[in-house]
């Protein structure tokens, strides 16, 4: 494992990236604003979810931050990658960033459970569990990202 680590580490990409002066700014604030936006668009399509601006039709609101939402994660995904590739085996046996990908893979798992039950129709017993388990677990994982850059 140490030496795909290295190996990533040692990539063109990555050592442009550690080289660049204004490269690894720019990819973080890319990071950032993705996390921004999905943890927005996912808060809001869960608030609704739980009852929040009725006034908005449920099933238009939810689909358009849907796509937000997975749009943003696969901003934050590529420019994460990028981030992680500077430090792989820094990252990689720290702790709190094992902790950020568990959570992201159980925000996951969340997701596709709700999409599952949600074909039967646009409301569903348990879907507030859901949506509330969403906005702790994709809270969770922006926590859990903060701290990877102080510890």
């Amino acid at each position: 494992m140490a030496e795909l680590l290295a190996g990533i580490e040692q990539l063109a990409l990555a050592r442009w990236l550690k080289a660049s002066f204004v490269a690894y700014p720019i990819v973080n604030a890319l990071h950032i604003m993705s996390i921004g936006a999905l943890l927005t668009s996912v808060v809001l399509m869960d608030l609704r979810i739980c009852g929040a601006f009725r006034s908005l039709p449920q099933a238009a609101f939810v689909a358009l931050l849907r796509r937000i939402a997975l749009s943003a994660f696969a901003g934050a995904l590529v420019t994460g990658s990028l981030l992680f590739s500077v430090k792989a085996s820094t990252y990689a046996a720290m702790p709190v960033f094992l902790a950020k990908m568990a959570l992201i893979l159980l925000a996951g798992v969340n997701f596709f459970t709700f999409l599952r039950f949600a074909r039967g129709g646009d409301e569903l017993a348990g879907s507030t569990i859901l949506a509330v388990l969403s906005i702790l677990l994709w809270t969770s994982v922006l926590f859990a990202g903060r701290f990877i850059g102080f510890l």
